[in-house]
């Protein structure tokens, strides 16, 4: 069933792609990515260096590398802190419902005023620069999407007829929770962390680019695209391979959002099969 679905294979794809990049940099890179070779700098594709070399001399396949292996880094944790603070609290807003639902909601309302770079941007400028700050950053802007995803799932199954039943025989609302509304909404919190995934790693990427993300010398795609803004003319392929990767991190993890949530929602399923 799953080969049927176009998106979500490209999804896979380009998102196993990823992975086995961040993987293999893990214990292989072609040379060091902080090795500096000036005599080799600004160098094309060769045998040596498959991409070539930036302005110092370095590989730009290994900066590319590791900073898969970064931009991964950032998501999974702050994708993480999401799932863990979030799903709680819109869990508990939909159990619990009046003064709590209102403060979860309310609370979600204030964060989403602000677009997710600015406020990665304003806590990373709070709490200074580094690879860390930008995790946090991303993570809080996290906690009140998956809050309020989480919240409005919970919602529609305490809704249904056997949850109301659980409650009916006795078991308590954690009890009900856990064996009824989380199981129901797992599917669409999965959804929901892939997309954030993408965000993630865009949002990486463009505190990166504006000094507040990954610091120099760990390389980051957005902190690429900063130092070669001013090369564009001389070698335009140390703009454009950064921008690519981003461009093909971000697109597959959507279109795997994309595939999975066609894929899991039973309604969309029950239309295919109708």
């Amino acid at each position: 069933m799953m080969c049927r679905h176009p998106n979500f294979m490209i999804g896979v794809l380009l998102t196993g792609l990823l992975c086995v990049t961040a993987l293999v940099s893990l214990v292989w890179t072609p040379h060091g990515f902080d090795a500096i070779a000036i005599a080799d700098r600004m160098q094309g594709p060769s045998m040596g260096h498959w991409l070539g070399t930036d302005q110092f001399g370095r590989d730009v396949a290994t900066r590319l590398m590791v900073g898969a292996r970064n931009s991964i880094l950032v998501g999974v944790v702050a994708v993480g802190i999401g799932l863990l603070v979030g799903v709680p609290l819109g869990l508990l807003a939909a159990i619990r419902g009046g003064w709590i639902d209102e403060l979860v909601a309310r609370g979600s309302d204030v964060v989403f005023a602000f677009p997710a770079i600015v406020s990665a941007i304003l806590i990373t400028a709070i709490l200074g620069p580094g690879i860390v700050n930008a995790i946090i950053a991303i993570g809080i802007f996290n906690i009140p999407v998956f809050a309020r995803v989480t919240r409005g799932a919970a919602l529609q199954v305490w809704g249904m007829e056997y949850a109301r039943a659980g409650l009916a025989i006795g078991k308590s609302g954690l009890g009900v929770t856990r064996d009824h509304v989380l199981p129901n909404i797992a599917s669409v919190l999965i959804v929901q962390a892939t997309i954030q995934f993408a965000v993630a790693i865009l949002a990486e990427a463009a505190l990166a680019y504006l000094g507040l993300g990954t610091q120099p010398p760990a390389p980051s795609w957005g902190r690429m695209l900063f130092d070669a803004q001013t090369l564009m003319t001389i070698d335009p392929k140390l703009a454009i391979l950064p921008g690519l990767a981003i461009a093909l991190a971000v697109l597959g993890l959507n279109l795997l959002g994309d595939g999975l949530r066609d894929i899991l929602d039973p309604r969309l399923r029950a239309e295919r099969i109708g």
